[in-house]
Order: structure tokens, then sequence, then C-alpha cells
């Protein structure tokens, strides 16, 4: 499935998935909402698609203003849904409280940030995390600013970074995981909350770097360049590991594998529609999250996310924002004793 974050109607309006129009006959549908991380789009489209095939009462719009965005919706009470590659931040869930709002958590799939260099890039075949921190902490802003400050045998050319923004859930697990402070970064690089825009960015740059997501790097690798990471444990794996769905899954693609998630309103829980929605994405969320890109949580994670969807278990497992390294099915289990 081609991951695109909009498609164009007949009438030339341009909206997000669904192509659906605020009209007399799409107000009498059941009309779901998600909207938030453009991480989780993909999954969330094509658990849409399917689910409007055999529910065709239901319409489903699918938003892309990533995670903070899509909080700040979620928050304010538009939406059903919030699409979230990182979890609730305390801020976020205070402002829930203030709406009176609560949700149910639920982990949908693993994901790899990416680190992604032009195809032209014939020096960087690898690098460490201490590199990274090197780049991208704060005191690298108006210093670190050509590639053999990184490396001495990497050339004296001017290094030209791309990353998610700032109200994206990648940018603060970025952080977290690489600076060691989530949302703390150096601030003179291109971001975008559309992952595309970083696609393009790096696939026309030979100095690029950048990071987003593993989906987009396996939708566009004919154009770019993957970089693995040597997080300097070797109980991880001797050396540079590259994200894949092996990697990600076991845990020795540290630390940028993470979880992925979805918000689920309880007040829009009551609503048959949404049941039937948020049981199904987390029915089908393992194939379909491989289809477009993503790594599946196993088969255990997923029952008994179902299950803390069944019982209404409200609030978060992720106390304190990101946690690295964290084994979602860990944390689900845990929850159970």
């Amino acid at each position: 499935m081609n991951i695109a974050l909009a498609r164009v109607c007949a009438s030339g309006a341009v909206v997000f998935f669904g192509c659906v129009l605020e009209s007399h006959s799409a107000a009498a549908q059941e009309m779901i909402r998600l909207d938030g991380s453009s991480t989780v789009f993909p999954i969330s489209e094509a658990v849409a698609e399917e689910f409007q095939k055999t529910n065709p009462k239901s319409r489903v719009i699918v938003g892309v203003s990533g995670t903070g965005g899509g909080f700040q919706k979620f928050a304010a009470n538009e939406i059903d849904i919030a699409d979230a590659s990182r979890p609730i931040k305390a801020s976020e869930v205070d402002a829930c409280r203030a709406s009176g709002i609560n949700f149910v958590e639920l982990p949908i799939a693993y994901d790899g940030l990416s680190i992604i260099v032009n195809p032209e890039n014939t020096w960087a075949n690898e690098i460490t995390v201490v590199e990274l921190k090197k780049i991208w902490e704060p005191k690298a802003q108006g210093k670190i600013m050509r590639w053999n400050q990184v490396r001495s045998d990497w050339p004296a050319e001017e290094i030209h970074l791309f990353g998610a923004g700032i109200d994206s859930g990648t940018y603060d697990y970025f952080t977290q995981a690489i600076v060691g402070v989530e949302h703390s970064s150096r601030g003179d690089f291109t971001s975008s909350e559309d992952d595309n825009v970083l696609v393009q960015g790096i696939a026309g740059d030979k100095y690029a770097l950048g990071f987003f997501g593993l989906a987009y790097y396996t939708e566009n690798k004919d154009k770019l360049k993957l970089l693995p990471v040597d997080d300097g444990n070797d109980a991880n794996g001797k050396g540079p590991i590259a994200p894949s769905m092996e990697t990600v899954k076991d845990g020795t693609y540290q630390p940028l594998a993470r979880p992925i998630f979805i918000y689920v309103n309880t007040t829009s829980m009551k609503r048959p529609e949404i049941k039937s929605f948020v049981k199904f994405y987390l029915e089908n969320a393992a194939v379909l999250s491989e289809e477009v890109g993503y790594i599946p949580l196993p088969e255990k994670a997923y029952q008994l996310g179902l299950a803390r969807f069944e019982s209404a278990t409200t609030g978060s497992m992720f106390v304190g924002g990101s946690k690295v390294g964290v084994q979602i099915e860990d944390l689900l289990e845990a929850e159970q004793k």
C-alpha cells in the first residue's frame, strides 16, 4: 500500500482518508475521527479502509497533525481516537482531565526510527549513538556543521540535517533516546510533521542526514540510504545494527525501536461503531501494520490490549513519558498482576 498523506476527491478538494466531505449524506453516517501521528497514519489508514468494506454505514476520517497536534484535538474533544508515536505526556493528560476526557491507551505496533542519508553519500556506512548525540544535542548548534567534525575521515562538507517536527512524537522519542532529554536538540535543522517532505529533502541533497520511521524508508529505499546504528552495547549484538522487522522485534536495534499507539476517548467508546472499529483495529493490526512497513507486536500483546480495551482500563502505562528499550508485552503482563 502506498503511503500517501492525502487523497484527492472528485471535487478537487484535498482531504484525508476516505474523501469524506461534510455533506448531509455524510453527516447521517456514523463518523469515526482519528488524528495525530504521521507515523501511525499508514496503519490507521489501512485499518480504516478494511473496516469500511464490511461496515459501510461508518465513515472513518484519518488526519495527520503530528502526535502533539493530535493530542490537542483529543483534549478538545474534536476526535474520537488519537494516533501517537510516543506515550501521552503528563501535560497532555492534564489537558484531557481539564476537559473531562478520559482515555484507554492501546499499543498497536513497533517502529524503528531510521537514520537516513542520500545514496550519493559514499563515506558514511554506519553511525554510532555517540556520534548522533554529537550532531543533534543543543550545544551542537552553530558548532558541529561539517561531516569531518563528526568523524575525521569524513569530508569537510556541510552537513544538512532533516528531522521530525517538534510537535511530532518521533522528535520526542528521538531526542529522548539520542540526546537523553525529551524535546531537546539543536534547532538549525529542516523539520516537518510530514515524513514525505523529509524523504524528498534527503533524496535531493548529497550532504543530508535525517531520521524518520522505518516504513517511510522502506517505501522510498530506492532513493535513500539507511545507516546501521551502533549503540555501543555488545549485549545487543556486536557492531552497527540496521532496523528491520527482526532487529526491532527482538530488541537488538537500540535505542531507536519504540512502540506506537492509539488513544481512545472513553465517552466515544460508548458508541457501537467505535467499539467495533477499535476491536477490528486490534484484531487486524498485526497483518496491516506489517503490510505498510511496521513491525507487529507479539500476538499475546494484542490479546492483552484487547482485554485492556474491553475492561476500559484507563490511564497510561508510561508514567513520566517515553521509556527507551521497553518491550510492550512486559508492561501489559505486569498490569495484569
